[in-house]
C-alpha cells in the first residue's frame, strides 16, 4: 500500500494558501479517481482506494502544519503502509512558483511539517514532492506570505503548478520516484516556457 501525504493547514482561512499546497495536490489526486469522500482519521482527512491496481491512502493531517508527523505515525501504525511507503506532498520557498522537485528522501530543509514528520516516525527515506511556491516579493515576511491567499495575479500560475504536480505524483506511482525526477525535476517553472519562446 503507499500512502500520499499532503501538508497544510485545516481551515477556511488557510484554504487558498501556498501553505496548503500539499492539501490542494492531494484534493486533486483524489478527485482524478474518484476517491470518494473524506473520512476524519488518523487525526486527518483520510481516503483511499485503488490506482492503476495499487492499495492507495491519500492523507491530509488536520493537526495544523507543526504536528503533522502525529497523523503520520498514526496512519502507519493501523494501515498497511510502512515508512518507505509514504510519499510526502508540500510546498518550498526556495523553489519558485512553477516549479516542482522530486526527492528519494533527505532532510526536512526546514520545513516544519516535513520536520515533524520525519521526527515523529524515525525515518527520511521516503519519496516527497515539493511544490514550489517561491519567496515574497520585496522582503515581505515569507510566514505572511505563506499564510495568506495566493496574489490575484499569481492565481492561475499556482493552480498550473498544482495541477502538474497531480501529474507528477501520478507519474512517480507508476514509474517510480526515478522515473518521476527524470521527467519533472528539469521542466522549467509554469510561465516559463511561455517566456522563453517570446524572446
Amino acid at each position: 500500500m503507499r500512502l500520499i501525504v499532503g501538508l497544510g493547514n485545516p481551515g477556511r482561512r488557510y484554504q487558498d494558501t501556498p501553505h496548503n499546497a500539499g492539501f490542494l495536490v492531494c484534493d486533486g489526486f483524489a478527485e482524478r479517481y474518484s476517491l470518494g469522500p473524506e473520512a476524519t482519521k488518523f487525526e486527518g482527512l483520510y481516503r483511499r482506494g485503488r490506482v492503476a491496481g495499487e492499495d492507495v491512502g491519500v492523507l491530509k493531517p488536520t493537526t495544523f502544519m507543526n504536528l503533522s508527523g502525529r497523523s503520520v505515525a498514526e496512519a502507519l501504525r493501523y494501515t498497511p503502509a510502512e515508512g518507505k511507503d509514504l510519499i510526502l506532498v508540500f510546498d518550498d520557498l526556495e523553489l519558485p512558483l512553477g516549479k516542482l522537485r522530486i526527492r528519494p528522501g533527505g532532510g526536512h530543509g526546514g520545513h516544519n511539517g516535513t520536520r515533524s514528520v520525519i521526527e515523529s516516525i524515525g525515518q527520511r527515506d521516503f519519496p516527497r514532492l515539493r511544490v514550489g511556491v517561491g519567496r515574497p516579493s520585496n522582503q515581505r515576511d515569507p510566514t505572511g506570505h505563506l499564510l495568506s491567499r495566493v496574489r490575484s495575479e499569481q492565481r492561475d500560475q499556482f493552480r498550473q503548478t498544482v495541477e502538474r504536480a497531480v501529474e507528477a505524483l501520478d507519474y512517480l506511482l507508476e514509474h517510480g520516484v526515478d522515473g518521476a525526477m527524470n521527467r519533472y525535476n528539469g521542466l522549467p517553472a509554469i510561465g516559463e516556457e511561455e517566456m522563453g519562446k517570446g524572446k
